[in-house]
């Protein structure tokens, strides 16, 4: 057995089911060695960041790790911004980097490069393997290290030589760990401060978000009286009709300061203390009150489920309120952020995994969903666009049993807008709508902000330069067709409306450019 023999029938051994793929020449004997482990799925992908975007959504829906496969240096930089959203989900990625033989690399080729390095800005482990003898052990902790709470981005680096060279075994499944236990001086002292009767908030993120620990965190909420909120960008919430409801903390920080305003005390769940995303003149980045304490329940890597339970036990019994099925009705009339949301409220199938990118044209999907039948929402928990289409593949590849709706805007769509072959080749039974404003308006939205103050200059032609995606105009139906995907446009609500319902009805991959007008600046699309 050579050691991309071993490195392939470790990952088999381990659980890994699915390999997304963008592979090159130095990884030519992981692609043979795939050949013989057939219960391994590889998936190709046109480009590295849907690898790991779709890497990041498998894992998110999954609770175990895909594995990618990318080339050198530069393959693996191609990937990095969704590992970068992959490392703030705290999902588990097994990343496998090929790299020169080991003799080739004083040659310093064109292709050369400090993968070391570059891995190591995502990376919560990283390794290079130096000995076909070791690759099966290297892979083995390589998928040990990804699973370790709350999970966290692998990255086994495999030089030519040890992937082509004999001598090497598989390495042994890793044992499961258990994550660290919150100590009871620490729940205790939290309860005391929520039977303290001054005003409270709970913060909620990673695994506290969705399963028994968001049920019990809205039983701690109603014994104390304190308001559940989630981070601004969940990596997975569960949400719909017979849950908790929770409010997520808005993403512009004056929002979030007043949605925290008058708290005395935060507990923060699977989260860290909130900052605003971006540095503005004259404002504090820290957003609770100062007057606020902030309490850390458990960390995003410690055992929640059981710090909650603990806390539940030490207040009144007191039973969570959960939201009351409704829908909003079908829209009719002009296509606009707003009645995409109503139309998706009115249609969105139960135990839907919805995949939201939509930026500024999805303002109003929270509370035009929340009412609908259970589902899970995936957000942009990294903040670096050209996520929606990867991790939609991702979380339709772990969770093929459930349909997926991608809800993405035009900008952050192109990024990555090859993940639609990879959603054909697969015949995933994803929806997408791109929300099509011809415009970058989240930007629009910020400069309007800068604008806003007493000296500032007014808008000139760098800022119509750099933010309109209209000239020339976008056309999603087309590049939709041309990798695979049926596409439709809508220009009314009533268009946009029976476009979904036909798409959720029919199995596979489907496309709906929603031709909306930009929120922030210059009206394009009407």
């Amino acid at each position: 057995m050579n050691g991309a023999e071993a490195v392939v029938a470790t990952l088999r051994a381990c659980g890994i089911e699915v390999i997304l793929a963008n592979p090159g020449t130095t990884e030519m004997h992981l692609v043979s060695a795939l050949d013989g482990e057939p219960a391994v799925r590889a998936v190709p992908c046109l480009f590295e960041g849907v690898a790991t975007g779709a890497a990041d959504g498998y894992g998110r829906m999954a609770g175990r790790p895909a594995a990618t496969l990318l080339h050198l240096g530069p393959g693996l930089a191609n990937g990095l911004a969704n590992l970068h959203n992959a490392r703030r989900a705290a999902t588990p990625v097994v990343n496998l980097v090929g790299d020169h033989a080991t003799g080739h690399k004083r040659f310093d080729t064109p292709l050369e490069s400090d993968i070391d390095a570059l891995a190591g800005t995502v990376s919560g482990w990283l390794r290079r393997c130096t000995d076909p003898a070791a690759a099966g052990a290297d892979t083995a902790a390589a998928v040990g290290a990804a699973l370790t709470a709350p999970g966290q981005v692998a990255t086994l680096v495999l030089p030519g030589d040890v992937a082509w060279s004999a001598g090497a075994v598989p390495g042994a499944p890793p044992a499961a760990t258990a994550p660290p236990h919150v100590p009871d001086a620490i729940v205790a002292a939290i309860a005391s401060a929520l039977r303290s009767g001054e005003p409270a908030a709970l913060l909620l993120g990673g695994p506290a978000t969705r399963g028994p620990s968001l049920r019990t965190a809205a039983r701690v909420a109603a014994a104390a009286g304190a308001r559940l909120l989630c981070e601004t960008f969940p990596a997975r919430l569960e949400r719909g009709a017979g849950l908790p409801a929770v409010e997520r903390l808005g993403y512009l920080p004056e929002g979030a300061r007043a949605q925290l305003r008058g708290l005395r005390h935060l507990v923060v769940v699977g989260a860290r203390e909130p900052v605003s995303f971006f540095a503005y003149p004259g404002q504090p980045g820290r957003l609770a009150p100062e007057d606020c304490r902030v309490h850390t329940l458990a960390g995003s890597g410690d055992d929640i489920e059981d710090a909650l339970a603990h806390l539940a036990d030490l207040l009144p019994p007191s039973a969570a309120a959960t939201v009351t099925e409704s829908r909003p009705a079908t829209p009719t009339g002009e296509l606009d952020g707003e009645t995409v949301a109503a139309a998706v409220g009115a249609l969105l199938p139960e135990d839907t995994i919805v995949v939201d990118e939509a930026n500024t044209s999805g303002l109003w999907l929270p509370a035009a969903t929340a009412g609908v039948p259970p589902h899970d929402w995936l957000t942009l928990t990294g903040g670096a666009i050209g996520q929606g289409l990867p991790l939609a593949a991702g979380a339709a590849l772990a969770r093929p049993d459930r349909p997926v709706v991608c809800l993405e805007a035009d900008g952050s769509a192109v990024y990555t807008l090859s993940a639609l072959w990879t959603h054909a080749r697969e015949g995933l039974d994803i929806t997408t709508v791109v929300l099509a404003n011809g415009a970058y308006a989240v930007l629009e939205m910020e400069y309007d902000r800068l604008a806003s103050a007493p000296d500032a200059p007014g808008p000139g032609p760098a800022r119509r330069d750099l933010f309109d995606l209209s000239r020339p105009g976008l056309d999603f139906v087309r590049l939709a067709l041309g990798m695979g995907v049926p596409a439709t446009r809508a220009t009314t609500a009533e268009d946009f409306t029976a476009q979904l319902a036909k798409a959720l009805a029919e199995p596979g991959p489907h496309l709906i450019e929603a031709r909306v007008p930009a929120l922030f600046g210059p009206r394009r699309h009407t």
